[in-house]
């Protein structure tokens, strides 16, 4: 059973479609790390039950050879008995070479017996071959998955931290965008243009006063004159011109 189930997550393991699961996985990111992890832990796992299952079938085969060994080591027995029998039989000892055709056929018998063991552990054999063939064969699948996660994670980081840095980079033009109003430099120049405009309107402020002052400086000048022509009058009658002919 255990053997069975191991080989079960094998095969559920690399016939799992990665693109799929990624795509329904809310963090494809934490979903690759929890695949990696498993499978690791059933690579591991699996590498332990396929080592158990290699140990048995070569105890399997070891039993195996030793039956055929010894069923041949039968067959040498009895023929070197049945040639004794025929050696005695020919001296005229048939007592004894009975004795030996005897001892010829019990080791028959005991050949018979070990390659009947031999044939049947065969089967065994096979079937646990087999069984290990397709374990390999499902390991090194899981393997080449595992580096595709592996390869498929370390693409995303990388395509996240490229994505992280263009929306840092994005953001930082955006933060100094001339052309928007909303932006610092856009508030800077918004502040600059309203001191220009404050210094503009007291230059403006300092104009009209100094025209007013000037204004009020021919005025003057005029009460002045006004002032000597009627000192004239006073004294000669008539009013000096204004300007000379």
């Amino acid at each position: 059973m255990a053997k069975q189930s191991i080989f079960g997550r094998i095969s559920t393991l690399v016939k799992a479609n990665i693109n799929a699961i990624l795509d329904s996985a809310e963090d494809p990111q934490k979903m690759l790390d929890q695949l990696v992890r498993d499978y690791t832990n059933s690579i591991a796992d699996a590498e332990s039950a396929i080592a158990e299952t290699i140990g048995n079938l070569r105890l399997l085969e070891r039993d195996h050879q030793e039956d055929v060994n010894a069923a041949a080591e039968w067959g040498n027995k009895a023929l070197a008995a049945s040639r004794k029998a025929d050696e005695l039989r020919g001296a005229g000892n048939a007592t004894d070479a009975d004795k030996f055709d005897n001892l010829a056929k019990i080791a028959l018998q005991r050949q018979i017996s070990e390659e009947n063991e031999a044939r049947a552990i065969a089967p065994s054999i096979a079937a646990q071959t087999e069984v290990v063939d397709k374990l390999k064969n499902g390991l090194n699948g899981m393997k080449q998955k595992l580096e595709q996660l592996k390869s498929k994670r370390s693409e995303l980081l990388a395509r996240a931290k490229t994505a992280e840095a263009q929306n840092k980079v994005h953001d930082a033009v955006k933060s100094i965008d001339v052309l928007d109003p909303t932006s610092e430099l856009g508030r800077f120049e918004d502040k600059v243009r309203r001191q220009e405009a404050i210094a503009q309107g007291k230059q403006e402020l300092a104009a009209s006063t100094l025209d007013a002052q000037f204004e009020a400086l021919e005025d003057m000048g005029q009460l002045t004159e006004v002032e000597a022509r009627l000192a004239a009058l006073k004294v000669g009658g008539t009013p000096a011109p204004a300007i000379e002919q």
